[in-house]
């Protein structure tokens, strides 16, 4: 079970259909949005990320500069977007 001592998320409203939230993750890298929780990584434990809706149901997650990936608040699994740092092939 994961103890989690992180402050509870503040929402910060830009418009009225997206909110960008700030806060941090837990020690084992969740963080607890809305009583449900999303597990990124235990590398992000103790870290602040960062919280946007892009969608109405859909939300980004955001460490430093780099989008992580989304969830959206049904299932609360986060789906990652493709690596920046994949080395490319030139051709």
């Amino acid at each position: 079970m994961c103890a989690t001592s992180a402050p509870a998320w503040e929402v910060h409203s830009l418009v009225r259909q997206y909110a960008i939230g700030t806060g941090r993750t837990s020690q084992c890298g969740r963080i607890c949005f809305n009583g449900r929780k999303v597990n990124l990584s235990h590398v992000f434990a103790g870290q602040n990320v960062g919280v946007t809706q892009v969608g109405e149901r859909v939300w980004l997650v955001t460490f430093m500069r780099y989008d992580l990936g989304y969830f959206d608040d049904e299932t609360c699994r986060l789906e990652p977007i493709k690596n920046p740092f994949d080395p490319k092939v030139m051709s």
